[in-house]
């Protein structure tokens, strides 16, 4: 359960961190 939520989080700061480089205009891999 626990290791379930640590990779929610990731996935999410992921994508916040893929918009906020898009908003940028860095190309991300």
């Amino acid at each position: 359960m626990f290791k379930k939520i640590l990779i929610a989080n990731r996935g999410e700061i992921a994508c916040r961190v893929i918009k906020t480089a898009r908003k940028m205009g860095i190309a991300t891999v």
